[in-house]
């Protein structure tokens, strides 16, 4: 894909890259696990996917993101045509992940936290009473 993105890749990128979004760092084409993310913010673990109509109820996103969920990483989905018409919500929404403002999806928005607690691995761990 990073030989041939699509113009919404190339949109968000052109907005991601050098610091540009209030001085988070993210790279392009991340391989987490057997995965490559189209965009993340290792600091904030937080994964940024532009998805095309074939995503639509696809079973294998789903376990892509528990996947990468269980690897701590928050993900955040955007439909291509997201970015190339309502770029400026799609930049402030990603903001507004990063700086915390946006703890649990709403509807509508395509957000999976990741399922461990910002302490680590098993600080969220609750025991049956």
């Amino acid at each position: 894909m990073r030989k041939d993105p699509t113009d919404a890749e190339n949109f968000l990128w052109n907005e991601l890259r050098n610091r540009q979004l209030n001085g988070y760092r993210f790279n392009r084409q991340v391989r987490i696990g057997s995965y490559i993310a189209d965009f993340a913010c290792r600091s904030r673990k937080l994964i940024v996917e532009l998805d095309g109509s074939h995503h639509s109820e696809n079973a294998s996103d789903e376990w892509r993101t528990a996947y990468l969920n269980a690897q701590g990483c928050f993900v955040l989905r955007f439909w291509n045509d997201e970015v190339s018409f309502e770029r400026r919500a799609v930049l402030d929404t990603i903001l507004a992940v990063l700086d915390g403002e946006i703890h649990s999806p709403s509807p509508g928005l395509r957000f999976a936290p990741a399922d461990l607690s910002p302490a680590g691995r098993g600080a969220n761990r609750r025991t049956r009473e």
